[in-house]
């Protein structure tokens, strides 16, 4: 009797596992499983809150898997973006801009970040204000956003690009054939506007924090990636806005993460992060919104407006198709 009852308790132990198993595959198999999708960037401290995004769980609790692909040659961004290689980039708005006006379908849906004082222009002794700059030799990369910078400079202060002569070459190339005097100004961002320094009498003529709202990266999505996925836009914004929050918090914390993804030490995460204002929830409302002087339209305009009268695209973007203020709205409710 004592051996029936024995084998009555095993048999209901075993029917309670296979019960609980089968329970929970269900439970598997009803489970969404998180959206995968790729997101590029490039080496620059405006996108490491992704990575804390990524260290604190904020992309998994909202339902995603993004693969964070870094790219540092932007002009491989459109190709990637049109041919579907990603499905999401990190990239400065004039930029986008340029692709979007080409035939990469984009959409905007977040800021995240502009530069405050981490881009400028360096210039020898002789030249103390931007005026000074006419006739001069300037070093920059045409295919960067210091090209935009740069003219964007000149034409408030009444210049034009025929009234300087530029030579084209990367960032760190013009930082140090400036030091080298080889050059009379040079269109950088650190270390070389701290380098600036190191010829004598070489000085930041002028820096980001003077001009804001011209350099500022947003993340882009694919139009047909986006339709699929609305709801990976709007978790990647609350992701985005936790993360900021987060980093404003705990700096220290913050800069170690983002230091160890971008293979930089902490000390330099932080002195880059002095020339960056990063856009949270409330600096996202602002900027998204569809009227004020400084918003994304009113760039986005700006920036197309400026290369169509350069002949480096042929018409206007169509702003409601290229920028989505959806996903902002939602995510700061």
């Amino acid at each position: 009797m004592k051996k029936s009852f024995a084998l009555l308790g095993v048999l209901l132990m075993l029917l309670t596992i296979v019960l609980i198993g089968c329970s929970s595959a269900r439970e598997e198999e009803g489970k969404e499983k998180p959206v995968q999708f790729k997101l590029a960037h490039a080496t620059w401290v405006g996108y490491a809150p992704l990575y804390i995004a990524k260290e604190k769980g904020l992309f998994e609790k909202y339902g995603l898997a993004p693969e964070l692909v870094v790219i540092e040659d932007e002009s491989q961004y459109a190709g990637a973006m049109a041919s579907g290689q990603i499905q999401a980039l990190g990239n400065v708005v004039d930029r986008e801009v340029i692709h979007s006006a080409k035939g990469t379908a984009e959409t905007f849906i977040l800021a995240m970040d502009e530069s405050a004082g981490g881009d400028g222009i360096i210039a020898k002794k002789e030249i103390t204000k931007v005026a000074d700059l006419k006739g001069t030799t300037i070093g920059l990369d045409k295919s960067s956003t210091a090209y935009f910078f740069l003219l964007s400079i000149l034409e408030k202060n009444g210049l034009k690009e025929a009234d300087v002569t530029i030579q084209e070459m990367s960032a760190g190339d013009a930082g140090a054939a400036f030091v080298a005097g080889k050059l009379d100004a040079a269109v950088v961002w650190e270390p070389w506007l701290t380098n600036s320094s190191q010829r004598e009498g070489g000085h930041v003529l002028v820096n980001s924090k003077e001009y804001p709202h011209t350099i500022v990266d947003v993340i882009t999505l694919r139009q047909d990636f986006l339709k699929e996925h609305p709801e990976a836009a709007t978790g990647l914004t609350k992701a985005w806005f936790e993360a900021i929050d987060f980093y404003r918090q705990n700096p220290d914390e913050g800069n170690a993460i983002m230091a160890k993804a971008l293979g930089l030490q902490k000390e330099e995460i932080a002195d880059m992060a002095k020339g960056v204002a990063f856009f949270g929830k409330e600096e996202n409302k602002a900027f998204f919104a569809k009227e004020g002087e400084n918003t994304i339209y009113t760039l986005v305009e700006r920036a197309g407006k400026f290369w169509q009268e350069k002949g480096i695209i042929s018409e206007q973007v169509n702003l409601d198709q290229l920028i989505d203020t959806t996903y902002v709205n939602e995510a700061a409710k």
